[in-house]
């Protein structure tokens, strides 16, 4: 599993964010992540990588985990 810092995550989301909008960014690669407990709440994660990704008891609420 590898760690991930809240800030990591923001700065992680925010390039994903950039790249669904065409804006440059890129498309976030949380494959392996540890992201237990992770506050998730709204996040735009579709078509992110997450495989093998621990979501346990992460807030996924109103997530898009499209595609």
């Amino acid at each position: 599993m590898i760690t991930i810092s809240k800030d990591e995550l923001k700065e992680i989301l925010t390039c994903h964010q950039q790249w669904l909008n065409n804006e440059g960014g890129e498309r976030a690669n949380l494959s392996y992540a540890d992201l237990r407990y992770a506050n998730l709440r709204s996040a735009n994660l579709s078509y992110a990588d997450l495989i093998y990704a621990n979501l346990s008891y992460a807030n996924l609420r109103y997530a898009d985990l499209s595609y």
